[in-house]
């Protein structure tokens, strides 16, 4: 685990599914919380889950970054 990461946030957009998602995955391994951000409420719940079921906080902001 990347000390320098645990208790910090990432804003992640595009976060509802794909790089996206794993990306989010993969930080919140390292300690860090979500900000998920996605166009889709259905898939950024489903992240949400993921997040949850690892340990970690989540906000989800359903957005478009276009």
């Amino acid at each position: 685990m990347a000390q320098g990461l645990v208790g910090k946030t990432a804003v992640i957009t595009g976060a509802g599914r794909g790089i996206g998602r794993a990306t989010a995955l993969l930080l919140v391994e390292h300690g860090m919380k979500i900000v998920a951000a996605a166009r889709s409420e259905d898939e950024l719940a489903e992240t949400r889950v993921l997040v949850v079921a690892l340990g970690a906080d989540c906000l989800t902001v359903r957005t478009d970054v276009t």
